[in-house]
């Protein structure tokens, strides 16, 4: 494993809690938060109407 690789900038991509992104920022580090949410509000007889449509 190359540890120069450690020396570039990068950022933590968060999804999920915002508190998690938060407690990043807050320690200095860079992050970013990503409002993902699953299709169809995670209700599984959605996403298999979602599905049967996406093939169509």
């Amino acid at each position: 494993m190359d540890l120069n690789q450690f020396r570039d900038k990068f950022a933590a991509i968060n999804v999920g809690l915002e508190s998690f992104y938060d407690s990043i920022k807050s320690q200095g580090f860079e992050a970013v938060q990503v409002d993902w949410r699953p299709p169809a509000g995670g209700k599984e007889d959605l996403m298999a109407i979602l599905a049967k449509m996406k093939k169509a």
